[in-house]
């Protein structure tokens, strides 16, 4: 219940291994394992339970993303699910698909040819369905997202601008994709 206290807030931050990041990582991008790592943290989800999950960051990211996960946490905002994303090898609109919070992967920006900054584990996508990709064409991903296009809708797990999610990652210095002309990327935050 919204009034009750929530149990306390563990973020462990650990080294992980190029086994462990599965087909997210592979020769040439362009940080090794060893400057990334794994963060296993609380969340509360969507069914208002506190459960467990796990974002890989740059090393020189984790801490602050883990006090930043904590600023969420308390402020009760609600995450469907938070896999790595080889969970979905590694495959960008299946994880979007399927509303996942995540971080690194190894890949190309969308729709482009250089590294994304989540190639370099300085980017987080989160609650991907109620905060869609929205191209310069207009095209939305995930294709299941299109319902929350509309920014005039106040729904759970849905980041706005100034709100407590947004100002958790811009006070920090971080740049939300959710304020870009275009695209417009309401998921995503970033810290190059």
């Amino acid at each position: 219940p919204a009034g009750s206290a929530l149990p306390p807030y563990i973020a462990l931050i650990k080294p992980v291994t190029a086994e462990r990041l599965g087909n997210s990582w592979h020769e040439g991008c362009p940080v090794g394992p060893d400057q990334l790592r794994l963060i296993n943290l609380s969340f509360l989800g969507f069914d208002g339970a506190v459960h467990r999950g796990e974002l890989v960051v740059n090393a020189d990211r984790a801490t602050e993303v883990a006090r930043t996960f904590a600023d969420l946490y308390f402020n009760r905002f609600p995450i469907e699910r938070m896999e790595t994303v080889e969970k979905y090898n590694s495959d960008d609109d299946a994880s979007m698909a399927a509303n996942n919070t995540s971080a690194f992967n190894c890949r190309a920006i969308t729709g482009g040819t250089a590294w994304s900054n989540h190639s370099y584990g300085r980017a987080i996508d989160i609650n991907t369905v109620q905060n869609p990709y929205i191209s310069g064409s207009g095209t939305v991903y995930p294709p299941n997202g299109a319902p929350y296009v509309d920014r005039t809708q106040t729904v759970p797990g849905m980041i706005h601008a100034g709100d407590k999610t947004e100002q958790a990652f811009t006070t920090r210095g971080w740049t939300w994709g959710g304020s870009w002309d275009t695209p417009i990327d309401y998921q995503h935050f970033e810290k190059p």
